[in-house]
C-alpha cells in the first residue's frame, strides 16, 4: 500500500466519512463543529482526497454521495509505521522503550499491554 498523507483538515474530513460511512455534502457541512469550513473549502478537500484515491462518491442526479475508500484501522496501522520509522529509525523496540517510559502508564496498564504482546508472540 502506497504512504498515505493527510493534512489536519483532511484528516477532520476523513473523520466524518469514517463516522458515516456515506454521506451527502450538506449532512458533511452539518457534521463539523462550529465554525463550520465553506461549502467550498470541503469541496476542495474532497476533490484532492479524490485525486489521492481516498474518498469516492455515488452520483444521485446532481448530488454526490461520499464514502472513504480507505478504512481507518489501514490508515492508523500506515501512520504507526511512518511515525516509528521517522522518529525511532524504524525500531520498534525503541518506540516501546519511549512509549512505557514516557506514558503515564498503571501496573495494571503495563501487564495487559504484555499480555497482549504474549498473545502475538502464541499466535506467531
Amino acid at each position: 500500500m502506497k504512504e498515505i498523507k493527510l493534512t489536519d483538515s483532511e484528516k477532520d474530513l476523513m473523520e466524518i466519512l469514517w463516522e458515516k460511512e456515506r454521506i451527502f455534502m450538506k449532512d458533511i457541512l452539518e457534521s463539523y463543529p462550529e465554525p463550520k469550513p465553506a461549502t467550498t473549502t470541503v469541496a476542495t478537500l474532497l476533490k484532492r482526497m479524490q485525486n489521492k484515491d481516498l474518498v469516492g462518491y455515488k452520483l444521485y442526479g446532481n448530488s454526490r454521495e461520499y464514502f472513504p475508500k480507505v478504512a481507518k484501522g489501514e490508515y492508523f496501522k500506515e501512520e504507526m509505521s511512518s511515525m516509528i520509522d521517522r522518529f525511532f529509525n524504524s525500531s520498534v523496540s525503541q518506540f516501546a522503550s519511549f512509549f512505557t517510559a514516557n506514558t503515564k502508564l498503571s501496573q495494571k496498564q503495563l501487564k495487559e499491554l504484555r499480555e497482549i504482546i504474549d498473545q502475538q508472540i502464541d499466535q506467531k
